[in-house]
């Protein structure tokens, strides 16, 4: 199962003190913004997301359509595909938003030990 993209979306209590935080350490900010409650931050091909008020708890979070380097692929499996995949492994889905035939979509689940895995499409 080809997922693409792999970041870990942090639930963070104040947004600028983790930006300033993970600057410190080399990521930039590639996507989101303040006032948007998010931001997603890059250090070579390490992707981290940053979330204030947005979700508890972390996520493992995995972008068909996208590569690690932030572009966009040509060549990617849909989410949609991805969800009858995971289903037919008996993985129980906790969450699915897939409203049209095709483009953006995700759904999530949980591993064994309780972290919560998002597949989410931008496109």
């Amino acid at each position: 199962m080809k997922l693409d993209c792999f970041s870990v979306s942090l639930a963070v209590k104040n947004l600028e003190v983790s930006r300033d935080f993970y600057q410190k350490l080399g990521f930039n900010i590639v996507a989101g913004a303040l006032e948007h409650h998010y931001l997603i931050m890059k250090n070579g091909e390490t992707n981290i997301g940053l979330f204030q008020g947005m979700f508890e708890g972390n996520i493992l979070t995995f972008n068909p359509g996208w590569a690690n380097t932030a572009e966009e692929l040509d060549n990617f499996t849909d989410v949609r595909e991805l969800l009858a995949k995971v289903e037919q492994q008996g993985i129980e889905i906790t969450s699915k938003s897939i409203p049209e035939a095709q483009g953006p979509a995700s759904f999530s689940f949980l591993d064994p030990d309780g972290n919560a895995i998002l597949i989410d499409q931008h496109r």
